[in-house]
């Protein structure tokens, strides 16, 4: 049995940081290779300790990115013009991707999975939009869907 330090959560195994005993093979042929773990030596304890740190900083940079971001987007609100009926039913539907190419054109470039839309937009009217940024950050975009 080898014992081995994850780099990065492992399905089954366990999570970034732990060190757990695996098979030989199993460590030798597929997690050190692939990158997802050191054997467990005090060197690469040491190694790890110091991407944990810098990676930390990287986050809280993105964090901090992202924050301001979410302040950006939440001052917002966009207008998406779609064809209705009478009733004010749309003839399509509004989706992430409407969602996110709204704010492309306001400037702000967001992955349309981003966007969280429990179900498309149907109808005319006014919505708030949860904008997931990062695990720690969600905006509010306010979309207004008017008629053409």
């Amino acid at each position: 049995m080898a014992e081995v330090i994850l780099r990065r959560d492992v399905r089954n195994l366990g999570k970034a940081g732990d060190v757990v005993k695996v098979k030989d093979g199993y460590a030798r042929n597929y997690l050190i290779p692939k990158g997802y773990a050191y054997l467990a030596t005090k060197e690469n304890l040491r190694i790890w300790e110091e991407e944990k740190r810098r990676r930390e900083k990287q986050l809280a940079r993105e964090k901090a990115r992202y924050e301001e971001l979410a302040q950006k987007i939440g001052s917002l609100s966009v207008n998406i013009v779609a064809d209705a009926n009478e009733e004010d039913t749309l003839y399509g539907s509004i989706t992430e991707a409407h969602i996110a190419e709204a704010l492309r054109q306001e400037g702000i470039e967001i992955d349309k999975d981003w966007v969280v839309l429990p179900t498309p937009i149907k109808k005319l009217g006014i919505y708030d939009v949860e904008i997931q940024l990062h695990p720690e950050v969600k905006a509010v975009l306010k979309v207004w869907v008017v008629r053409k």
